[in-house]
This record gives C-alpha cells, sequence and structure tokens, in this order.
C-alpha cells in the first residue's frame, strides 16, 4: 500500500511506547493484531502469529524464571538467526534481564572475552553454522562444563555462569535444550511472572550489544527498554509502518540493525518479521520477498548489491517492496537509485546511527523528494538533538561545514558496561555523544557522512576522505564496489590504495582506473595501489574493515610503518 493513501504522520505525537516496557510493548501489540503473522520462517516452513508469539514468550520468560535468572542478571545468546533468538530477545526483557549479543562469528578467543566481561549468567547457543562449532569452541574456554551439573556449572574463567542451554534438541554433558527450560517453566505462575514484569522500569538496562572494535577488545554499549522502543518506533514511522507490513529481516540478530530495527520495529507496528535464512543469502532473501510479499526490506550496501547483482534477480515478482532501511555503512548513490529503480522498494530510506544511539541518529523519510534520500542520511529523529564540531578544538560548526557529528536524546546508551572511562571518552560532560564520524549538516536539516575520522588520508599535507573516492568510482561502469583506503608512503606520510571489484563480466585495468580518476579529481585524490578483488573482508553485518585491507597491502607491498615516523 502506497503511503499516498495513508494519514499524514504527527512527528510531534508522543510515541505509544513511551513509558512501557518492551514486554509491555508486545502485548498490547499482540492484543491488537492477534492473528496478523509475527514470525515468518520461510525455509523453516514456520508462521507464527502475534497471539502465538506472546504465549511462547511468556513461556520461555518462565523458563528464565524456572532457572533461578532474575531482573538485571545477564543472559548471553551467541547464535545466527534462528526462531529462539527472538523469542529470547522478549523473554528476557519480559523479566528485564539483560540480553548479551555474541556475534556468531566469534571464535573462543572472542567469547571467552566477552562471557568473561558480561557477568553472564547464561549462555544460549545453536549447535554448529556452516564450519563453527559453537559447542566445541565453548568446551575449549569452559573445560568444567563438561562435568558440571545443569545449573551448578562452576568455571575458573566464569565464576557467575551458572547455565548452558542449547537452542536446539541436543544438549552437551553439563547443558540443558531449550525444550528443558520451557518444561522447567510450567513451575512458575503467570502470577509471578506479572509480579516481575510489573516492578520493571523503563529506563533499566535490557540489553548488551558490542561495537564491532576495530581495534583491541569491542566495548558492551548498555541500553534501556526506552532507548530500544523509541528507536523502533521512529524508525518505522519514517517508513510510513502499519500491520500490513512486512519486513524482510536479512540481516543478523545480534546487531542493532536485526534486534532493534528489525525484531523491535516490527513488534510496535504488528508488522511481520520475514526472515530469510540463519545468515545473509541473497537468493534466500530474493525468495521471502517474492514469496512472502515483503513490503520493506533491510540491509547495508553489500547485502543489496549482492541481490541486484544476482542472477535469479530478473523476472521476479518482487513489487510487493515499498519501503525499507539501507543503513550500517555508507551507501553510494548509484545503488540506491537501483533500490528504487530495479527492485521498485520507491520509499526506501537511509538511516544513520551507532549502536551507542540504539541505534538511528538520523533517518530519511518515505515522503523526502528522491534526491534526498540518495544524496543524504535523512533528517533527526524527533527527540535527537546534534551538532557538527570541529575534531580538534571542539567548535561547533556551521551548515555546509565538514566536522564530528555529536548526538544526544533518547537513544544515548546507558554506558560502556565495566568500563567507565571508555564511556567517558565517548560521552562528554554535557551529555553528547561524539560519533567519530564526519558530517556536513545542510541548511535544510539533512545530514551527508562524509567519513571516519580515522578513514581519513593525509598525503602530503593533503586530507582525503575516502568515501569521496569511492563514490566517484563507483560511475566507472566496470566498478561493483570499491573500498579506498590510506597506506604509508616514505615520501607523502600516506598513499592511497583502492580494492576494486568489477562486476561479472567486466574488466579493467590499473592504469584505466587510474587515469578515469585523473580526469575528474584532483591528482593527490588518485591511487597509486589498485588492486582487483573478489571479495572484500567485511564483518557479520557487511561492513568492509578497512584496518584489514590495510594491513594486508603493508604486508604485500612491504610497507614500512616506520618510514612514515
Amino acid at each position: 500500500m502506497s503511503t499516498k493513501n495513508r494519514p499524514a504522520i504527527d512527528e510531534n505525537a508522543r510515541p505509544w511506547v513511551d513509558g512501557k516496557t518492551i514486554g509491555q510493548a508486545l502485548r498490547e501489540t499482540a492484543q491488537r493484531f492477534g492473528d496478523h503473522d509475527a514470525l515468518v520462517f520461510p525455509a523453516r516452513d514456520l508462521r507464527i502469529s502475534y497471539r502465538q508469539f506472546d504465549e511462547m514468550v511468556d513461556a520461555a520468560a518462565r523458563g528464565l524464571l524456572a532457572l533461578g535468572i532474575g531482573t538485571g542478571e545477564h543472559v548471553a545468546i551467541w547464535a545466527t538467526n534462528v526462531p529462539e533468538w527472538v523469542v529470547l530477545q522478549f523473554a528476557t526483557a519480559r523479566i528485564g534481564a539483560v540480553l548479551v549479543n555474541i556475534n556468531p562469528a566469534y571464535r573462543s578467543h572472542e567469547l571467552h572475552y566477552v562471557l568473561n566481561q558480561s557477568d553472564s549468567v547464561a549462555l544460549f547457543l545453536v549447535e554448529r553454522f556452516k564450519s563453527s562449532n559453537y559447542f566445541a569452541m565453548l568446551g575449549e574456554v569452559c573445560p568444567e562444563l563438561a562435568g558440571a551439573t545443569p545449573g551448578k556449572l562452576s568455571a575458573k574463567e566464569f565464576p557467575r555462569l551458572r547455565w548452558v542451554v542449547a537452542l536446539e534438541d541436543e544438549a552437551v554433558d553439563g547443558s540443558i535444550t531449550w525444550q528443558d527450560m520451557l518444561d522447567r517453566g510450567e513451575s512458575v505462575s503467570a502470577e509471578q511472572l506479572s509480579e516481575v514484569e510489573s516492578n520493571l522500569q523503563i529506563d533499566q538496562p535490557i540489553n548488551i550489544q558490542y561495537t564491532s572494535g576495530t581495534t583491541g577488545f569491542p566495548k558492551a554499549a548498555t541500553l534501556s527498554h526506552r532507548n530500544l522502543l523509541l528507536n523502533g518506533y521512529y524508525a518505522g514511522m519514517c517508513q510510513a509502518l502499519s500491520a500490513e507490513d512486512r519486513i524482510c529481516i536479512p540481516v543478523p540478530f545480534y546487531h542493532c540493525f536485526g534486534c532493534v530495527l528489525g525484531t523491535i520495529t516490527a513488534a510496535v507496528y504488528g508488522a511481520a518479521m520475514v526472515i530469510p535464512a540463519e545468515s545473509f543469502d541473497a537468493e534466500a532473501t530474493l525468495d521471502a520477498i517474492e514469496r512472502e510479499r515483503a513490503t520493506a526490506l533491510y540491509g547495508v550496501p553489500t547485502m543489496v548489491i549482492a541481490q541486484l547483482q544476482h542472477p535469479t534477480r530478473e523476472g521476479r515478482d518482487l513489487s510487493s517492496l515499498r519501503t525499507g532501511i539501507m543503513a550500517g555503512s555508507p551507501c553510494p548513490i548509484e545503488v540506491m537509485k537501483q533500490v528504487i529503480g530495479v527492485l521498485g522498494a520507491n520509499e526506501i530510506t537511509i538511516g544513520y546511527g551507532l549502536t551507542e544511539a540504539s541505534p538511528l541518529i538520523t533517518q530519511s523519510r518515505t515522503s523526502d523528494p528522491l534526491e534526498l534520500r540518495v544524496e543524504t542520511v535523512g533528517s533527526l529523529l524527533p527527540g535527537v538533538e546534534a551538532k557538527i564540531v570541529d575534531p580538534a578544538t571542539g567548535d561547533s560548526l556551521g551548515d555546509n561545514e565538514q566536522g564530528e557529528l555529536c548526538a544526544k536524546g533518547h537513544g544515548i546508551m546507558i554506558g560502556y558496561y565495566k568500563n567507565q572511562e571508555a564511556t567517558q571518552a565517548a560521552i562528554d560532560a554535557e551529555g553528547w555523544l561524539h560519533s567519530g564520524d564526519l558530517a556536513v549538516r545542510l541548511p535544510n536539516g539533512y545530514y551527508r557522512i562524509t567519513g571516519r575520522i580515522k578513514d581519513m588520508v593525509i598525503r602530503g599535507g593533503e586530507n582525503i576522505y575516502p568515501r569521496e573516492i569511492e563514490e566517484f568510482l563507483f560511475e566507472h561502469p566496470a566498478v561493483e564496489q570499491s573500498a579506498v583506503v590510506g597506506v604509508p608512503d616514505a615520501k607523502y606520510g600516506e598513499e592511497l590504495c583502492a580494492w576494486i571489484k568489477l562486476k561479472a563480466g567486466c574488466q579493467a585495468s590499473e592504469d584505466e582506473i587510474r587515469d578515469f580518476c585523473r580526469a575528474s579529481l584532483a591528482r593527490f585524490k588518485v591511487p597509486r595501489y589498485v588492486k582487483f578483488v573478489d571479495s572484500f573482508p567485511q564483518t557479520v553485518t557487511g561492513k568492509i574493515q578497512k584496518f584489514k585491507i590495510r594491513e594486508l597491502m603493508i604486508e604485500e607491498y612491504n610497507l614500512d610503518v616506520q618510514e612514515t615516523a
């Protein structure tokens, strides 16, 4: 349904979820839209209504209480996009436990850090996915599990960890299954659950999400009921969502894109969550859109590019698509145009934010003119403030001046768990969250993200912003995607390096790429190094890891970092 047939949205109206906990919001949605699809997993032939989903959340919440897990305790989940992930998210919220999201790409070393740092009392996990054996990795860091009595685990490295719960049917020694937990929950009455729920506060911590951490260990951003509900509400408002919408969610649940803009937003509006696969798969995503008549599509640019380039895309009926969110990393303008022109999502929106902001700070609206939806990251969400400051001095800058974007408002995290020093570095004394991103505010109140402060390349005294060059390279007819980084250089301090993935069936040479750049860019912006690749190092959410590209190029070209000292 087009937004033209819907009443105008009052952005100043108080969100109906404000003042509620996540559990309360879900219960009201289930009462209003009980027969509507809540969770759809086409690959599993699974379809769950909101009434059923609310009942499943209650059952899981009682199970958690039966395990002795209380309000404020931390419950970790290490899993791909499986149905139990979503149930556990809302069940922990219903009793006020803090869900700790663990990246399913983590290995044993990273698991050790997160389990220890988060003080989790329980770990829920899948058995395996692709080449990852999660129980084997857990056994490496927690050998005590094999001989433990379930619920009485005593691990040297994880003194608070008591329970390990397998999300599937088979449990290893020392653990129980998801069904075992549900069975135990039958001993807990609805009245007991209601009493726990009635004592919750909206500003209590409810979720810990670990930031990507390009260097060192990731930090644990702690978020509240109110943080997540308001972000979910406004994310849906900007898309003009209703209970008639069906959101295709190929992004991972462990990330805020999946578990806030995806699951929370859907629950706030009574929209369906359509989950194509356990992890991103372009063909499965296209299948889900087509078969389930998805009206909204979520993704980062790399995911959408994969769908646009997929050989099965042509001939599909994707006409149900209307809107969605593109976020997670800067989206090339040409990709946005293809999402609208090729996929048909005429009301697609662009979102910008940080995990520490729950996550959205800005978002475009479906009613925005096309140029604003392809050339900016939208305007501020209601209730959010922002300013652009000089990174060196902290002075506020005016329109059309590039600086660091800072934000404050309802989305700003409680802080980093057990890391006051990092919290104070991220959020200043006046409550401004410093994003680390370079941005420009336009006179009309819309924002452009121009790069990361740390990504900025300084070549011979010239400041170069890689995103400008990446956007330009996208205009080359043979280039599908690019990533530009700075690498050490003895003469200039840094030189530019461009990694380029070519479109299928296309060819180009290094000199051709350089000549293409020279024709339109200043000479100091022409990459000295050009490397053609089939793929980029990426996070699970599809963000290109530029620090890894830099490391690989330093090694390949034997570039001595000390030369620049």
